[in-house]
């Protein structure tokens, strides 16, 4: 039996994919390395968006850069990110993609946090 104590990093792993900006970032490192510049670009984020989720990903070691001059050139550092990332897409085609039904995590209990309450 695994002790909860050694599941900590790979929920802590989850977590960092866990965003769906995180996740685009990665989806698009995926097709290769990118400037933050690119990626503000082609995702539609705002530049401290781009940086503070590269950040992130960095910190959790998925991430890594190469400087080529006065520009920062990210790309994944583990492949194994990629087979993840595929084995996700065909747990989630098995599940005909179910968990978007989750009432704790799926797009109504989403849609819940996000919306303004009576206040707003």
């Amino acid at each position: 039996m695994t002790s909860l104590d050694g599941l900590v990093p790979a929920a802590a792993l989850f977590h960092s994919l866990a965003d769906p900006v995180r996740l685009s970032i990665v989806q698009r490192l995926a097709c290769g390395e990118a400037r933050v510049v690119d990626l503000t670009r082609e995702l539609g984020l705002a530049q401290s968006t781009v940086s503070k989720h590269l950040g992130c990903l960095r910190g959790c070691k998925l991430v890594d850069f190469r400087a080529e001059g006065r520009q920062s050139f990210y790309f994944i550092a583990a492949p194994e990110l990629l087979d993840l990332l595929r084995s996700a897409e065909r747990l989630l085609a098995a599940t005909d993609r179910a968990v978007a039904l989750c009432p704790t995590y799926g797009t109504a209990a989403r849609q819940a946090t996000t919306s303004p309450g009576p206040e707003g």
